[in-house]
């Protein structure tokens, strides 16, 4: 657009420049130049004229000579006026210089951030200290206009005003009367037979209005909203075998007042075709069953251009695999108009096997080439292969670092065999201060702290400090993670903790539980997908003695004394296979931590195993499972350190019931937790509405179930707390954000209700 504006200019000044000659040219005879003078001049340098002038002190003077020098001082858009004089044998320039911007300011908009129309004038030409052109200021103008429309908002109207003000400057001011958005009154499809004008309708993002729509805004038009549906309704009819559909024609009406739209689509649906039968033409390496069995269309159900596509496509990587990146499948349809039948025939030219050239990454400002191309199983100067590309896109992703990525294949020019792989990331903030909150009758409110960096200095390497300043449950602990502690992947961890934890005031007391301790753990990948896990630590547990002071505590404390020493060990496995670490939407997780001390004062042996699956049902919704299991016993004839207990609760458990409340009780009503937890979760995940490309701003509905067992309990479901509710997450830019409401369908007496429960965080 810029350059639309300066080319405007340029042909202004042009032909002011002609019209200035017809007066001017005639007027000097030829004469040899002694000096050159410039008049008018107020900010623009002298030196400016000179070298633009195509005339040098000794030259002879002339008609065209004098129209060349004209056109090119009107060419640098700095002046209203240009004129050549003649005092003698001195050629005088004289100017005079256009206004210079001193300010821009918009008043009456409230669809638009003041700074962003200022950015959007700033990169037309028209921003302080840049020379006035009114020709711009009109084409500024309607360009404020157009984004109004683009918005739906057809009655606005747009003043510009320019004042004058000392020293050859102005202020421009552009006045907006938004007036209303136009809102979509109704949307006609004529020519349905087969399906009801409803159903097609529900297709559409846009919409005549709804209870979201203040914030959707999904009942304004918008041409590339319409355009979209169009296909959307387009694709409905071809997977339901009306291959023949089109769409004839659409209007939009707008009515005089320019408040209410009417959208008129027109349809020819053809007749249902059934497919009869797919064959595969062309070559496939010599793996034509492989290729069968990926076909997903079979001979009796009615044609469908999503499982054609889907075959095709799952065809392309496959290809793929073998290194040749440019394969061309295509499915022809053979028409049967009579039978109402089709025969789909799978053509595929693999074309020529290629290798990776060289690979290279886009959009990582902050985070470090090395952190993204150590993730990459497809190598540079290796024959392609579109399962470790696959791979690679989803171990950077996983990382939680970006909320885009993307690779991209491209040619290499006059290079047929090689291809150049473009890693195209988005990056998210990594740094978090997170304020966490829930609502209560025990605590009334209590509030965590944590300060977090995931990607210190685009390393790659983990750092956090969590504080929790709940007035019962306190903590402080320190953590600091090296994925890459060698070469090889060889991840390292550190933690330091403190905690402390003490009666909820309505159950009187003040006795506490300190704990205290450091450890170390080292991850080893055995596989693309699996890390073991083996660390060491040092932990001391001091029960401090207090008022109504739990029973297991003082049994505890007689046999083994206040204060407790371990040497815990641990070994744990994991298993990674999600799509996404920041919005999964398939794959499978799964966790092993086991934790064992055999020397010191207690003794023990504790694990917890999780698992999670993610199923996507379609494009937009996600059916989630989470499952938890968490044992522990005592070694050498000791009981389970009760500091060792599970808890079961919460957010990350059983919402809707207060944090870490459910499970065995002492007398005095106590949490005391247990040896023996199980949690079970499930979830169905739908982004948010008007979410746009925001894939982590997703909402969901649950159910949850868990409880925490004594070690002489057994595990009883019966006994299982259920809840079920509505949940938001969002990786927001303020920072991460949960939030949950949920209510409690089975619960006992005595059990801790939370209903409501979120954590929000600022990021930086």
């Amino acid at each position: 657009m810029k350059k639309q504006f300066n080319s405007l200019g340029v042909r202004t000044a042009t032909a002011v420049a002609a019209m200035v000659l017809a007066a001017q040219a005639w007027a000097l005879d030829p004469f040899r130049v002694q000096d050159i003078r410039v008049e008018g001049l107020q900010r623009v340098e002298p030196g400016t004229i000179f070298a633009s002038l195509p005339l040098r002190v000794g030259d002879e003077y002339t008609d065209e000579k004098g129209t060349a020098a004209i056109r090119a001082l009107f060419a640098l858009g700095l002046f209203k006026d240009v004129r050549l004089e003649a005092a003698g044998n001195v050629l005088v320039v004289v100017v005079e210089e256009r206004p210079t911007i001193a300010d821009v300011e918009f008043a009456g908009t409230k669809e638009f951030d003041g700074d962003t129309l200022k950015k959007a004038m700033r990169d037309v030409g028209l921003t302080e200290g840049r020379p006035f052109d009114k020709a711009l200021a009109d084409r500024a103008e309607q360009e404020l206009k157009r984004q109004y429309i683009n918005k739906s908002m057809y009655g606005v109207n747009v003043v510009t005003t320019v004042t004058p003000i000392e020293r050859n400057r102005v202020n421009l001011t552009f006045t907006v009367m938004e007036g209303e958005p136009a809102k979509i009154k109704d949307i006609r499809i004529v020519g349905a037979k087969a399906f009801s004008e409803s159903t097609l309708k529900d297709q559409f993002d846009q919409d005549t209005g709804g209870w979201l729509s203040w914030y959707t805004k999904s009942d304004r038009y918008s041409r590339a909203k319409l355009n979209a549906d169009l296909e959307t309704l387009r694709s409905y009819y071809l997977s339901r075998g009306y291959l023949e559909f089109r769409i004839d024609s659409t209007q939009v009406a707008i009515s005089p007042d320019k408040q209410e739209i009417t959208i008129t689509v027109n349809i020819t649906e053809g007749n249902p075709y059934v497919v009869q039968a797919v064959k595969l033409d062309g070559n496939y390496l010599e793996r034509d069953d492989e290729f069968k069995s990926m076909v997903t269309i079979r001979p009796g159900e009615p044609y469908n251009a999503d499982k054609v596509a889907e075959t095709t496509k799952a065809f392309t990587d496959h290809f793929g695999n073998f290194g040749f990146a440019f394969a061309k499948v295509e499915a022809i349809p053979e028409i049967d108009h009579e039978n109402g039948r089709v025969v789909l025939t799978l053509h595929a030219e693999p074309s020529r096997r290629a290798y990776v050239r060289r690979i290279n990454v886009s959009g990582n400002n902050r985070t470090r080439d090395e952190v993204i191309r150590r993730e990459f199983r497809q190598f540079e100067s290796s024959w392609y292969d579109a399962d470790k590309i696959k791979l690679s896109r989803d171990r950077v992703d996983r990382l939680g670092f970006f909320t885009e990525v993307d690779v991209e294949t491209q040619e290499v020019p006059n290079a047929p065999d090689q291809v150049d792989l473009v890693v195209n990331v988005k990056e998210k903030p990594t740094g978090s201060l997170t304020l966490g909150a829930g609502f209560s009758s025990a605590e009334k409110i209590s509030l965590s702290f944590g300060i977090k960096q995931e990607n210190v200095f685009g390393s790659g390497n983990y750092l956090g400090v969590d504080v929790n300043t709940s007035k019962y449950n306190r903590a402080l602990v320190f953590s600091s993670t090296d994925p890459y502690f060698t070469k090889d992947g060889i991840s390292r961890t550190l933690d330091l903790y403190y905690r402390t934890a003490k009666p909820y005031a309505d159950m009187g007391g003040d006795y506490q539980l300190i704990t205290a301790g450091a450890s170390v753990r080292f991850g080893i990948p055995f596989s693309e997908i699996d890390t073991v896990f083996f660390g060491a630590g040092l932990e001391n547990t001091r029960i401090k003695e207090g008022t109504n002071i739990p029973a297991a505590y003082l049994a505890y404390m007689e046999e083994f004394g206040a204060s407790s020493f371990s040497i815990p060990l641990t070994i744990g496995w994991g298993r990674d296979s999600r799509d996404s670490a920041l919005a999964p939407n398939s794959g499978r997780y799964q966790r092993l931590n086991s934790e064992m001390s055999l020397a010191g004062d207690a003794r023990y042996v504790k694990a917890n195993y999780q698992y999670q699956q993610y199923v996507p049902l379609n494009k937009k919704f996600t059916l989630a499972f989470n499952g938890e299991l968490g044992w522990g016993k005592g070694l050498n004839g000791q009981p389970f350190p009760v500091f060792k207990n599970f808890y079961s609760g919460g957010l990350g458990s059983v919402r809707g019931f207060d944090q870490g409340t459910l499970g065995p009780r002492d007398v005095t009503g106590s949490v005391l937790g247990g040896p023996k937890k199980v949690t079970l979760n499930a979830e169905l995940i739908a982004p948010f509405p008007g979410a746009g490309n925001d894939r982590t701003l997703r909402i969901f509905g649950f159910v949850d179930a868990g409880n925490v067992y004594g070690e002489k309990e057994n595990w009883e479901l019966s006994d299982l707390r259920v809840s079920t509710g509505l949940g938001l997450s969002w990786i927001s830019p303020l920072g991460p954000l949960r939030l949950a409401f949920a209510q409690p369908v089975r619960k006992f007496a005595g059990d801790r209700i939370q209903k409501l429960q979120f954590q929000i965080g600022t990021s930086f």
